[in-house]
């Protein structure tokens, strides 16, 4: 099962483990196959610098490991074409765009993403939707 999961959601499953321990496990075991593009990884990376995280300075190449390994790569066409629908955070965008151009779900806890649920155009699901 292929699906593009939104920062916070690889977050979560990769410093916090807890209630997302099942996901990374998941990937690892392959039945769950993650999709990443250079824009959201580069997201990925910023994020992991935040100094609320604190990890040292390997723990983000460390993650990475246990991560992008298990992903499928998904190049963005240059131009971006316009979405369906307006989306309030520009930062979001790179998330639509990767479900639309993967033809995967995106999996996201984001309230600004949240909101664009009712569009066909693009399949988003809580992660309590994908686990089930």
């Amino acid at each position: 099962m292929r699906a593009v999961f939104d920062t916070n959601i690889v977050i979560s499953a990769l410093v916090f483990g807890g209630r997302l321990a099942w996901l990374r496990r998941a990937w690892a075991n392959r039945r769950t196959v993650p999709i990443v593009c250079a824009e959201t990884t580069r997201e990925l990376l910023r994020v992991l610098a935040y100094p609320k995280f604190r990890l040292s300075a390997a723990d983000p190449a460390d993650l990475l490991e246990d991560y992008l390994p298990y992903a499928e790569i998904v190049a963005l066409p240059n131009p971006l074409p316009d979405l369906p629908m307006a989306c309030r955070d520009r930062d979001d965008l790179m998330f639509l765009h990767l479900a639309m151009e993967a033809h995967a779900p995106l999996v996201s806890g984001d309230s600004d993403i949240s909101l664009l649920k009712d569009k066909p155009s693009i399949e988003i699901l809580s992660i309590a939707e994908w686990r089930e």
